[in-house]
Parts: C-alpha cells; sequence; structure tokens
C-alpha cells in the first residue's frame, strides 16, 4: 500500500470544486429515480422531459444533500419530430442506445463542478483528451451555467460544470439546471445546502434518517493491464495526483486479485479509485464486470459520505435494500484485534461492534481513526454497478484491511451467478 505526494506549483490547473452530479444512462429514468429514492435514500429533485420541452430525453434528478445523480432516458422521435429535424439528436439518442445494448443501465458520465468550464474543456483537450461537446451555456431567469464534456478513454465521460452564475430563488420552479423544473414532490422533502428551509412539519426525509453527505468517492474497473494507462492520463489531462495505491500482494483471496490506484485532485474532494484484475486461480469481480460491461470500463461503484452509517442502514434495510453479506468470525477477529491493540490505538470505536455486526458494517483503521463502510448487493440484473456507503471518522483510506473479505463476500456471491 502506497500513499503519494504532488507538487502542484508548475502546474496549469483544472480547479475542482467538487462532483457535481453523476449521470446514468437507463431504461426508464422514471423508474430508476424511483427506486433509488425507495431504496437509497435519495429525493425527488428535478425533471426535463416533454412536458418542460425536450424532445429528445427525459432526465430524472434525485439528491440527498450534496450526493446528485441524474437519470436520462431516450425519448423515440414522433411525427412532429423526423430524425432530420433539428430538434431531434440522432447522433445523442443512438449513443444512448448503443450504451444500453452493450452495458445496460449504468454511469455515463462524472461530472466536475469547475471554475471556468471553458478553461478546463482547453485544458484537457490541449494535453490530449477528447472534446465531446465544446463549451455552451443554457440560461434563464435565474442566470446561466457554462459546461464543456471531454473523454479520455477511461470509459466514462466528464463534463464540466461553472455553476457561479446560476443562482436559482427559494421560490424558482427551476433545479439543478436551466431547462429543468423543480419535481412537486421536492416540496415534501427536507431543503438542505443553500435552499430554503422546509416548511412541511414532517418531511418524509426527516422520517428516513439516511443521512448522505456527498460523493466521497468513484470506482472504475478496468481491463487488465489498463490501470496505469489510465491513471496516467488522469494524471497528465485532468491534473489529478495518485493518492494512494495497493496492488495484488495486497489484496488477494485463493482465487483472485486486484490492483488499485486512486486518483485525487489537489483538493482531495474528488477522489477516483481505478483498478484492474491480477492473475488469479478463477475469473475475478474485476473481469465478471467487465465482461457484463459489454467488455468495456466503466463505473462499478459510488460510494456516499454518511455521519451516520448505523442509522442509514438500519432504514435502508428496513426498506428492503439488500446488502453484502459479512460472516461471524470476521466480527469475532475484529473484538480480538481492537481489544489487543486497544494501547496503541488514538481512538475509541463509538459505534457499537453489536451493531456492525447486525447490519454487515465492515471496519477499517489504523493508529489514528477508522473508517465504516457497505456495499449494496448490484443494483441491476446485471453484475455491474452498486453503492458504497462510508462513515469516516479521522481515516482517509479505502478500507484495504476489508478488502479479503469484501472479496470474499463479492465471490460468493459470483459462485451463486455461476461466475467464479
Amino acid at each position: 500500500m502506497t500513499n503519494f505526494e504532488t507538487d502542484y506549483s508548475q502546474k496549469k490547473e483544472i480547479n475542482y470544486e467538487a462532483f457535481d452530479h453523476i449521470k446514468f444512462w437507463v431504461g426508464n429514468a422514471k423508474q430508476a429515480a424511483s427506486f433509488y429514492c425507495s431504496y437509497l435514500g435519495f429525493t425527488p429533485y428535478s425533471y426535463k422531459g416533454l412536458e418542460t420541452g425536450s424532445r429528445n430525453t427525459s432526465c430524472h434528478v434525485v439528491r440527498n444533500n450534496k450526493a446528485v445523480f441524474c437519470f436520462e432516458s431516450a425519448l423515440p422521435s414522433n411525427e412532429n419530430d423526423e430524425p432530420s429535424s433539428p430538434t431531434y439528436n440522432t447522433d445523442y439518442i443512438g449513443s444512448i442506445s448503443e450504451f444500453l445494448s452493450n452495458r445496460g443501465d449504468g454511469v455515463v458520465d462524472i461530472a466536475f463542478t469547475v471554475d471556468d468550464a471553458e478553461k478546463c474543456y482547453n485544458i484537457a483537450c490541449e494535453r490530449g483528451a477528447t472534446g465531446v461537446k465544446e463549451p455552451w451555456k443554457v440560461e434563464c431567469s435565474d442566470g446561466y451555467v457554462k459546461m464543456s464534456t471531454i473523454s479520455i478513454n477511461s470509459g466514462t465521460l466528464h463534463t464540466f460544470v461553472e455553476r457561479r452564475n446560476f443562482k436559482p430563488s427559494p421560490s424558482s420552479d427551476v433545479a439543478f439546471l436551466p431547462g429543468f423544473k423543480r419535481c412537486p414532490q421536492a416540496d415534501a422533502f427536507c431543503k438542505k445546502g443553500n435552499e430554503a428551509s422546509c416548511t412541511v412539519e414532517t418531511p418524509i426525509c426527516c422520517k428516513k434518517n439516511v443521512n448522505i453527505n456527498f460523493i466521497d468517492h468513484v470506482v472504475s474497473n478496468q481491463p487488465d493491464n489498463m490501470m496505469t494507462p489510465v491513471s496516467d492520463r488522469y494524471e497528465k489531462i485532468l491534473g489529478l495526483h495518485k493518492f494512494w495505491s495497493v496492488d495484488d500482494k495486497d489484496i488477494h483471496t485463493e482465487y483472485s486479485s486486484l490492483r488499485s490506484t486512486v486518483m485525487a485532485d489537489k483538493t482531495e474532494r474528488i477522489k477516483l479509485p481505478i483498478n484492474e484484475p491480477a492473475v488469479g486461480k478463477r475469473k475475478s469481480q474485476i473481469e465478471e464486470f467487465v465482461e457484463y460491461n459489454g467488455n468495456q470500463p466503466g463505473v462499478q461503484h459510488i460510494a456516499l459520505n454518511t455521519d451516520n452509517i448505523i442509522e442509514t442502514i438500519d432504514y435502508l434495510t428496513s426498506t428492503g435494500t439488500v446488502f453484502l453479506k459479512t460472516p461471524k468470525s470476521y466480527y469475532d477477529l475484529i473484538r480480538k484485534k481492537l481489544a489487543a491493540e486497544s494501547g496503541n490505538l488514538n481512538f475509541e470505536v463509538s459505534e457499537s461492534i453489536d451493531d456492525l455486526e447486525r447490519l454487515n458494517i465492515l471496519i477499517d483503521y489504523d493508529e489514528n481513526g477508522y473508517l465504516l463502510q457497505i456495499f449494496t448487493m448490484p443494483l441491476q440484473d446485471r453484475p455491474t454497478f452498486f453503492v458504497e456507503f462510508i462513515q469516516r471518522r479521522n481515516h482517509n483510506g479505502f478500507g484495504a484491511g476489508n478488502f479479503k473479505s469484501l472479496f470474499e463476500s463479492i465471490e460468493r456471491e459470483q459462485e451463486i451467478r455461476g461466475n467464479l
């Protein structure tokens, strides 16, 4: 396991502020958004479709605090929207159809909030990025947003989003981006961040107790021998640095292993772990993902940061959300290790180990702090995308101490699927 330091003083920088949103291409955006609200604690946020004048696609946006997911589906043309008409973007619709045919529902774009979308686009393209969509502006009475989209051949697109001139008022019916209407259902949910205070006596999300703060990191899987080239492109083109890495000596089971490098921006608000398989006796989870992702790289999972993982997972389990199981022996060992090492640790675990065991939550730690994490089962029939919930208590790692246990849990599910 290796940590890295980078000198940014001589670099022409792309100034990242945060993950802006994650865009999914899905077969049915309305149902996908509803699923994430029902089972993962998100709330309806905004919408774009036929009712708002969008003739090409329907987009449903959900959020929980600063974690924002956008689900987009293609709309078929009709007699008023001939494929040759300027209102119908045949190439874009074709891209969605091809993506879904090859990969199924999945992440197509990891968008970043930046200070200058045009500058970021130009810097990235000068360094070798492929320009997917040149800088453009969307506007309304509440202001405008500038965006630009590039590819570095990593399996997902990246959109730069500049929001400094977009200031929707609390009473505005615009949300997320100009052209998107605030969901009527959103009035039944707490307004967080910079939005107006909730006026609903008993808002739905207060009942849910799903405490998501922001997107902690986004993990992609690459085919064999592609982790280093992709990591190098993130460094060269997007100005990220190598934050942390592990190899197959650290992460392996009897049957499979992987290597992983985490790329981060200078503020370390943006973290992008990149995985690849290593040689093993059987098919690894990374190889299974790539196979069911149309033999292409892509986003394996998104980690959502929470400040109360016990309460969050307790509620989500009650709704029917299914998480990976962890054997009792894992918690027996954790209890023994924490007791034996207590004199060398500068912290005490606030949560009950019994609660962690009951909810299948994993723990990893060093001498100064710890993290708690748990992973859902795949969220669609293809064994590809899933979600992680993570709580950090003075620990910036990625659960390296849990990788073996996590791998073994995933391998048990692979065996059930006949893919190990």
